[in-house]
């Protein structure tokens, strides 16, 4: 599926150092970029759901240790 990417000097720049740094083209340093933050939040929202289910779980226990 094809997509324009507009870009600004400030990301134009920050894309291009990604690219030589990785040795890879614009297109793929922006790929990545955009998997690597995808993955990060999913990341991000797994422990969230995780957390919460230990306080619903756990919460009276951590709630009393507290208090002690």
């Amino acid at each position: 599926m094809a997509m324009t990417l507009r870009t600004d000097p400030e990301l134009d720049d920050a894309l291009t150092t990604l690219a030589r740094v990785e040795g890879v083209s614009k297109q793929e340093a922006a790929r990545r970029a955009i998997l690597e933050r995808h993955a990060s939040l999913t990341r991000s929202e797994r422990i969230d759901a995780v957390a919460e289910e230990m306080l619903d779980k756990w919460g009276d226990v951590l709630d009393r240790l507290g208090k002690a």
